[in-house]
């Protein structure tokens, strides 16, 4: 496994407790494709966040077979999106290299950066890639409506379907990490790469679809949140100063 993959997966593991604590895991257009006798609300949310203990499987399922199975179509659906859209990163990458000459040192300069505001950001010192995640709130606008066709989430295909839309759910933590798809100059590489961000996220994720909420109450957790943003943060240094020496 190469270090970017490795990087991606420790990023999408770290950062998971971002899309729990601050994210909430879904937006409420999602939730309620939900049928709401299913839908469990995390405590101690405010009003404006969304829910991030999401059951999805339905009542006339026999558990836990058909609810892991719901589950299961759910991320992977989100994750191929991840997938999709780091190819789509990669490529552009390659063709800023080798038509514009942009260097690609210069984009893992960029991607290191990212690294380090998200770092800030899950550690709630900066809130810059507020900024950033309302970039894509006119994609979101368009791709958010076709939700109507997965409600109710009551079979795989549905299932499939939500996790695909949720993965273009603007989110700092999934833009953060397309800057590296970008470095990447391939569209394969990107690819890749947010494949292994997907499956870092998917232990924290899984575990709160399935009820588990001692992977919440330690995600959120105040301190564990300071150390992941902290060990981001000197992530994010260290591929800068390689990046620079690589530059120049």
């Amino acid at each position: 496994m190469s270090l970017d993959l490795f990087s991606a997966f420790i990023i999408g593991l770290l950062g998971s407790g971002h899309c729990l604590a601050m994210c909430g895991g879904i937006t409420t257009m999602l939730t309620s494709a939900i049928k709401p006798t299913h839908l469990a609300r995390a405590k101690n949310t405010s009003p404006g966040d969304i829910p991030v203990k999401v059951n999805l499987a339905p009542s006339n399922c026999s558990p836990p077979t058909s609810r892991l199975n719901l589950v299961f179509f759910y991320h992977m659906g989100r994750i191929a999106s991840y997938c999709l859209i780091g190819a789509i990163v990669g490529f552009t990458g390659s063709i800023a290299a080798k038509n514009i000459g942009v260097p690609i040192a210069g984009l893992r300069l960029l991607a290191a950066v990212f690294l380090i505001l998200l770092g800030l950001y899950i550690g709630q010192w900066l809130f810059w890639l507020n900024r950033v995640e309302s970039l894509g709130k006119g994609l979101w606008a368009f791709i958010s409506p076709l939700a109507k066709h997965v409600i109710p989430v009551d079979n795989s295909k549905k299932a499939l379907g939500l996790g695909a839309l949720w993965g273009w759910l603007p989110c700092g933590l999934v833009y953060s990490t397309l800057t590296w798809a970008l470095a990447s100059g391939s569209s394969l590489t990107g690819a890749a790469i947010m494949l292994f961000f997907g499956l870092g996220t998917l232990p924290a994720l899984i575990a709160l679809s399935l009820g588990i909420v001692s992977i919440k109450k330690l995600l959120v957790n105040h301190v564990f949140r300071k150390i992941m943003a902290i060990t981001l943060i000197g992530y994010g240094c260290y591929s800068f100063i390689v990046a620079y020496q690589l530059m120049f």
